[in-house]
């Protein structure tokens, strides 16, 4: 099989895999342990796997909410602190999958609410049961 072949087929995989995780589950009382953690182990791969979309996002919302030098200029910054802010957050989720506690980055998937700005929340909070 051909080189090229064969990165087409591991590129469609990818594709396939993120598109089969992007459907954002909230877990609530009913979700078993597995699945709070296979989801949160999901979600910091695939935050870290797309945390470079966070440039042309945020160079497209700065442009359209002031001028195209401010926003080239600011949203490449912001993008680039965006990106590494996603990634890092992602690597963290992926490593404390076990630990079930709340999402940190909002929104959870670079795709989700592409015109709001993404924001970080506070760090290692337990999920509560609903009551």
């Amino acid at each position: 099989m051909r080189l090229h072949t064969k990165l087409s087929i591991f590129k469609s995989a990818l594709v396939v895999f993120l598109l089969l995780c992007s459907v954002s589950v909230q877990a609530d009382e009913e979700d078993s342990y597995g699945e709070i953690v296979g989801h949160k182990a999901l979600n910091g791969f695939t935050n870290m796997t797309t945390a470079v979309l966070e440039i042309p996002k945020n160079i497209i919302n700065t442009t359209n909410e002031s001028n195209i030098f401010y926003g080239v200029v600011g949203g490449l910054s912001k993008g680039i602190i965006n990106t590494l802010g996603r990634m890092t957050s992602g690597l963290t989720d992926f490593i404390t999958a076990p630990i079930p506690t709340k999402q940190f980055v909002h929104p959870a998937y670079i795709w989700d609410d592409f015109d709001q700005d993404t924001t970080y929340g506070k760090v290692f909070r337990l999920k509560k049961e609903q009551q």
